[in-house]
């Protein structure tokens, strides 16, 4: 079970998916579809068939006589042809011995001198070449598993969600939402609300932006809500967030409204409360506090489940280190026109 587990992971998952790639592609050219030869030189036959390509071209000179042929027809062998000519003079078999010698008479001087490979024919490949061809292959199995060690070493822990075994902010907020225990406003005797959702923000969540679906008890649309960052403070990452927008859209209204919620530095600075009252009423963050948005046909409870403010070179009460925030929402009721 465990090893299935651990082959869910991407990395290791996307290292083997690599690997077995290569070797199922060399499976598949080399065993299953090898590669077709077509009009592949003599110097690229097997070995009877080399010696029968020169016999039928020692025949052919007794016949024609061309010593130009002959010599392009030998060269076209390679490297064996000196050791196919010989095996031949000592066993003509049914060929004509004196053909055989006025053929060997005219190729082996020019043998012996050079054996070049007629131009355009690639010469037969050796068994160094062949072993050239193999370290290639084990070289880049090698190369592929490398990468993915390296990738599995370094970027892992992003990629998997883990840096140093502690989880992501993202997945730290996904817990912290699942530990936090929704407002029973039934049991207090009140409305229970048609939706209800937790969102958390954790220090280092950078595009840290919920949003929510609000249906009716029916199933229709009614409209969407959500959280995101408004402001930040300071430079570097993470991001040091000062303010965060909650909003709520309504499918019967016009117009989204949004109010900010301001860490305690941010509420209390002149320019920053200017700045962000343009987005929306300024909410000075506290545990426990509660704000209503209300739309022509919805209102949102949004409660501060929690709320925790990062230590560091910045001012005090200047950003989040984590934030969680509950948000119910009701469908209107409007009084009926007299």
């Amino acid at each position: 079970m465990k090893t299935l587990e651990y082959l869910k992971k991407p990395v290791i998952a996307a290292v083997l998916a690599g690997v077995g790639g290569i070797l199922l592609g060399l499976i598949w050219g080399w065993v299953i579809q090898p590669v077709q030869w077509k009009d592949a030189p003599p110097s690229l036959l097997n070995a009877a068939s080399q010696e029968t390509y020169l016999r039928m071209a020692i025949d052919s000179f007794g016949v024609n006589g061309d010593s130009q042929l002959a010599i392009q027809r030998y060269q076209e062998l390679g490297s064996a042809g000196p050791a196919l000519l010989l095996t031949i003079q000592t066993n003509s078999g049914t060929q004509n011995p004196f053909t055989i010698m006025s053929f060997s008479n005219i190729v082996q001087p020019v043998s012996a001198i050079s054996t070049p490979t007629p131009s355009g024919t690639p010469a037969a490949p050796g068994t160094s070449s062949r072993l050239v061809s193999y370290g290639i292959i084990v070289f880049a199995i090698l190369a592929v598993a490398g990468v993915g060690f390296a990738l599995f070493k370094y970027l892992g822990p992003k990629l998997l969600g883990r840096r140093g075994g502690e989880a992501t902010p993202a997945q730290q907020a996904h817990r912290l939402n699942k530990q936090t225990e929704l407002t029973d406003y039934a049991s207090r005797g009140e409305e229970a609300p048609i939706a209800q959702f937790v969102t958390t923000y954790v220090l280092g969540d950078d595009l840290f932006d919920d949003s929510f679906g609000i249906d009716s008890p029916s199933g229709e649309f009614l409209g969407e809500c959500g959280v995101g960052i408004s402001e930040t403070i300071g430079v570097g990452d993470p991001k040091k967030v000062t303010a965060f927008e909650v909003w709520l859209f309504d499918k019967n209204d016009i117009q989204t409204v949004t109010k900010v919620l301001m860490s305690s530095h941010a509420y209390n600075d002149v320019a920053t409360l200017q700045r962000l009252e343009a987005k929306g009423e300024p909410i000075l963050v506290e545990a426990g506090k509660q704000l209503v948005l209300e739309t022509a046909a919805l209102q949102l409870m949004a409660k501060v489940s929690d709320v925790e403010y990062g230590q560091g070179a910045l001012p005090d009460s200047s950003y989040f280190e984590r934030v969680t925030l509950e948000l119910a929402i009701w469908p209107k009721v409007t009084a009926p026109e007299q």
